[in-house]
């Protein structure tokens, strides 16, 4: 049956059953915390056909040189400055750059109906959203790359699929905590000599606008669980991408807004809000009345600012932190530098969850073949680096490009400096590698450094950029106090331990739990240590500078609406 040939109830009925069975898989993966995902992150051929990726490469250079046409409100005129980190060419793309005001009254006016539309439907439609994203992963995975310089097969994967489950997942809390709230009840109790008898009504009301401010490494990731649970808790969603990677969430509001449109609905639940380095528009949202709940993803200063100044709205936040790495001992020294080269590898360390400083106590890594001193343990990181990087193929699938020139003058600086601190020894010099498919790319690899303990400024500031900091601790207890200082101090997203000491494990994990920092332990082989599985790892705890918020927990979505009651005497039979 055509779409249109059903009337807008049967339509949205329908839907609901279409993505019935998916919303309860992931109902189930996040009550079980199990490995479960409605999509392949693999890009292989195999899967998809050869014809899909030849489609999303046209559809990219389709929109090169061209204005990004989304018919939304207040439009005042066209912007656009990406340039790709692989070509270190301008995209051309231009996108509508509108009036703040009309795009929040046109999301106070979808609001108007969209609050009334049943909450299964609404998820639903989200889901829908989700599968409409995910058959044009192609062509994000190219838009990805060429905004934020994730490499091909990390864009299709971690902005791809493992970025829509983080979406789903928030879906499914959104699903959890609405079906929580009965609709209606008849109550009764005596009271006295009266037997009383009330109706009982509860009405789920959304908060307000939901402003979704997004980071320009990894754009999707974040916007898709906020963008989703506005939208089915009955909020509108205004997108406000980084100026620097506006490219896939534009698609996202093409796609979304194409779904609405197709099912009867008002396509301004969800805007475009582009703006430029120039002239940032964030602040006129966050100051309208009508705007109550605000996700951002980006710079911890920013962060820190809107944490300090919001009052009386929702935030919600990620920003970033220091990820350390603890290693006390190990069965397979090899095993342990090679885990921990790759992640810090990995996009070229511009991830949340990318380690940057090691901790080494004195005696040295305790290994089978006997001590491993800190120097040692850094030149063995420099052999594992200098493996990727020295095989183009292999570093262009896992460092990718750097997205911006603020990242060389990070290297660039350190290069200058860390020599004339006492004690410091760079072991590995960062330097770039040959694209073997982008001779032009920006990239480099990473600057691996000796750093004594006494030298905090150095080693205990997150650096986005490729650089490794090993420091010499006086014992591997100290090391745990010394991470963990620095995770509460400065936040972080992923902490790492390796140990085949099970005492030192047991009373190290409470000092880690206190500091709200996710801890791995003892990761090697093929999954990267920094990999995080939606439905089962919690993203960010809230417990520490890197963030407010968890992707995804109940938190995330629950106070998104809130529950409004009516109730009268009940007429008795």
């Amino acid at each position: 049956m055509a779409l249109h040939s059903q009337n807008p109830a049967d339509r949205l009925d329908t839907l609901i059953a279409t993505h019935a069975g998916t919303l309860a898989d992931a109902i189930r993966a996040v009550e079980t915390r199990i490995s479960w995902s409605p999509f392949s992150d693999s890009p292989s051929t195999k899967i998809h056909g050869a014809e899909k990726p030849v489609a999303g490469k046209a559809a990219l250079a389709a929109r090169l040189g061209r204005p990004f046409d989304l018919q939304q409100p207040g439009i005042i005129d066209w912007v656009g400055a990406e340039t790709s980190p692989f070509t270190r060419r301008p995209l051309g793309i231009t996108y509508p750059r509108s009036r703040p005001d009309a795009l929040i009254a046109a999301a106070q006016g979808a609001m108007a109906t969209w609050r009334h539309v049943d909450p299964e439907a609404r998820i639903a439609l989200c889901l829908e959203m989700a599968r409409r994203l995910y058959d044009r992963n192609f062509e994000m995975a190219h838009a990805v790359m060429h905004v934020a310089g994730q490499s091909y097969v990390q864009a299709f994967s971690g902005s791809g699929p493992n970025a829509l489950d983080r979406g789903i997942e928030a879906l499914a809390y959104a699903a959890k905590a609405m079906r929580d709230v009965t609709p209606r009840v008849q109550w009764q109790r005596p009271f006295g000599r009266d037997d009383v008898r009330l109706e009982k009504r509860y009405t789920l009301v959304p908060r307000g606008i939901g402003l979704v401010i997004c980071c320009a490494s990894f754009p999707t990731w974040n916007a898709y669980p906020a963008i989703f649970a506005n939208l089915a808790t009955g909020n509108a969603a205004i997108v406000k991408p980084h100026p620097i990677a506006i490219l896939p969430m534009a698609i996202v509001v093409e796609v979304a807004r194409q779904v609405l449109t197709d099912y009867g609905l008002d396509p301004n639940l969800v805007t475009l809000a582009v703006d430029t380095p120039e002239a940032p528009v964030a602040q006129s949202f966050i100051d309208d009345p009508a705007v109550q709940i605000i996700d951002f993803t980006g710079s911890p200063r920013y962060g820190a600012v809107l944490e300090r100044t919001i009052v009386g709205k929702l935030l919600f936040t990620e920003t970033a932190g220091l990820n350390s790495v603890v290693v006390q001992s190990t069965d397979d020294a090899t095993a342990t530098v090679r885990a921990i080269a790759r992640s810090a590898s990995l996009f070229s360390a511009q991830m949340c969850t990318s380690p940057q400083t090691i901790f080494i106590p004195a005696d040295g890594v305790r290994t089978p073949a006997g001590p491993m001193k800190a120097v040692d343990f850094a030149r063995a990181l420099a052999v594992e680096i200098d493996a990727i990087a020295n095989d183009p193929a292999t570093a262009a699938g896992i460092m990718g490009a750097i997205q911006g020139e603020v990242s060389l003058k990070v290297i660039e600086t350190l290069r200058q400096t860390l020599p004339q601190q006492p004690g410091v020894s760079i072991i590995r010099d960062a330097r770039p590698y040959t694209h073997p498919d982008h001779p032009d790319a920006r990239t480099m690899t990473a600057l691996v450094a000796v750093v004594p303990a006494g030298l905090s400024h150095i080693y205990a500031e997150e650096q986005f950029a490729p650089v490794l900091f090993i420091v010499e601790t006086p014992d591997a207890d100290e090391a745990v106090r010394m991470a963990t200082g620095l995770a509460k101090e400065k936040g972080t997203i992923s902490a790492y331990l390796y140990s085949t000491d099970a005492a030192f494990v047991d009373r190290s994990v409470d000092a880690y739990a206190a500091a709200g920092a996710n801890l791995s332990i003892n990761l090697h082989g093929a999954m990267w240590i920094n990999f995080a599985a939606a439905y089962s790892d919690y993203h960010v705890t809230g417990l520490n500078p890197a963030g407010n918020a968890c992707l995804t927990d109940l938190a995330f979505v629950a106070s998104r609406f809130r529950i409004v009651q009516r109730r009268w005497p009940a007429v008795v039979a």
